[in-house]
């Protein structure tokens, strides 16, 4: 077996035994070219044969069904249009997943904001700490994923009241569970005693075996309580729910500096970023999810760290699932810290070939229309959009402007332009907002997707939707 990363930019490099393999750029992939039980004729055969299937078929299911199903050479002699032909029927056989499937037939679900509905139940610094953490020197309540450790009941408890909206998908509560973030509520700051952060420093966080643990634990717990939920709701509707593995930003950034007088300084180095995110990534798929969800992105380099974080965890570990990809975009339609457009943004990330590219969180769906347009017409995936609740306002009960029945119309707009697969909330959406935009949904057509749009298509696709 050779391991060939592929981080090129689409050259071609070719193997000793001829067969040529088109790099993807920032994929790493796994070709096999002497399979267990082949014999040596049989792998000339498959490099006279098999050639053509390595480039045209995607790497996922080379890997996958390059090692079975090879016919004898005396066989191929007889019928070499027949086994060629099944040969590639046979690599091609690859099992879609259960949520694409619903995405080709109706509007998926995805729930709210955790944070908000966890500020409904009133929990204390005292709540939080438990007793794991009752000796913590700093303050813990805005650290709301440590109560799928202290508060187990109650993450369930929000998870079950989503389900019961609506929601297909719930995410778990692990929007900042990483060794980098959660340094921020154990690790004293360094600007406090006349240093700095910088890359040292977050090596010492990601070496720290306090926060490798305490982040396993978040995300391996967070997954096991939603897969608890969601399979409960599932069993009692017969409706297959999902649970996608949050994934959030950093307290960090790689794209730009802290520091004015230093604009090529950064506090910490894409191998460190890339390291919290594979402890992440791993935590969450040993609890059980469903998928991936690298949500609220505001810098695309950080973004592009979790992405080939993902990526080298499946290849290492042998397990892959479905990964979904969401931006935050400012009023430009800018991811805001890392100023992509949508349209960049898309091209950036495309390569990993997403179940689903979308915004969320962001400015409210209004302000968000034309933005999450645009993306429409430029990606070939599904499209997911849940949007903050509007703009924050402290007066509100939620923290945000927008009702359940505000919320819906604007998804409902949305759905009727063509323009959604996934439709949710972000900020300020509670239970009750989910539970209105699945009403408003139901029954509205899915986005079409699988080829890019062009003017011509989407023209016609909202005409005959009118």
């Amino acid at each position: 077996m050779e391991r060939i990363d592929a981080r090129g930019s689409g050259r071609e490099r070719h193997h000793p035994r001829n067969q040529t393999i088109t790099q993807t750029p920032r994929l790493t992939y796994t070709a096999i070219f002497e399979p267990a039980g082949i014999h040596h004729s049989e792998e000339f055969w498959f490099r006279d044969y098999g050639r053509q299937t390595l480039d045209m078929l995607p790497i996922a299911i080379i890997r996958k069904r390059a090692s079975r199903r090879f016919r004898k050479p005396e066989l191929k002699r007889k019928y070499p249009e027949r086994i060629e032909s099944k040969c590639i029927e046979d690599m091609t056989k690859t099992h879609q997943h259960p949520l694409a499937n619903i995405l080709e037939s109706r509007i998926a679900i995805i729930d709210g904001a955790m944070g908000t509905t966890i500020r409904t139940y009133g929990m204390t610094e005292a709540d939080i700490r438990g007793e794991r953490f009752k000796n913590s020197s700093k303050g813990l309540l805005n650290n709301g994923d440590l109560f799928s450790l202290t508060k187990p009941e109650m993450i369930g408890d929000i998870h079950r009241r989503f389900l019961e909206a609506g929601a297909d998908i719930i995410e778990t509560n692990t929007f900042g569970a990483t060794s980098i973030t959660q340094s921020e509520f154990f690790v004293d700051d360094p600007r406090e005693h006349g240093g700095r952060k910088d890359p040292a420093f977050y090596q010492k966080v990601i070496e720290d075996p306090f926060l490798a643990t305490l982040a396993w634990d978040i995300n391996e717990q967070s997954a096991q309580q939603g897969r608890k939920w969601a399979d409960r709701v599932s069993n009692a509707t017969s409706r297959q729910r999902f649970v996608a593995g949050a994934i959030g930003p950093l307290t960090v950034s790689l794209s730009s500096s802290p520091d004015a007088d230093d604009p090529g300084f950064r506090v910490v180095t894409f191998d460190q970023v890339k390291t919290a995110y594979a402890q992440q990534v791993r935590a969450l798929i040993a609890g059980g999810v469903d998928l991936l969800l690298v949500e609220t992105i505001f810098d695309s380099l950080n973004a592009k760290a979790a992405l080939v974080a993902i990526r080298e965890v499946f290849d290492e570990d042998g397990k892959e699932l479905p990964v979904m990809i969401s931006a935050a975009v400012g009023r430009g339609g800018e991811t805001m810290i890392s100023a992509q457009t949508t349209e960049a943004f898309w091209n950036a990330v495309q390569h990993v070939k997403p179940l689903s590219v979308g915004l969320n969180c962001s400015l409210g769906p209004d302000l968000m229309y034309p933005f999450l347009e645009e993306l429409s017409e430029k990606a070939n995936v599904a499209i997911s959009c849940y949007p903050n609740a509007g703009l924050p306002n402290p007066l509100s009960q939620t923290g945000f402007d927008l009702k359940p029945q505000d919320m819906a119309r604007y998804l409902g707009d949305f759905a009727r332009a063509g323009l959604i697969n996934i439709a949710g909330g972000c900020c300020g959406n509670t239970p009750e907002h989910i539970a209105a935009i699945a009403k408003a949904l139901e029954g509205q057509p899915p986005r079409k997707f699988g080829t890019p749009l062009t003017e011509e298509s989407f023209a016609q696709q909202i005409e005959s939707r009118a």
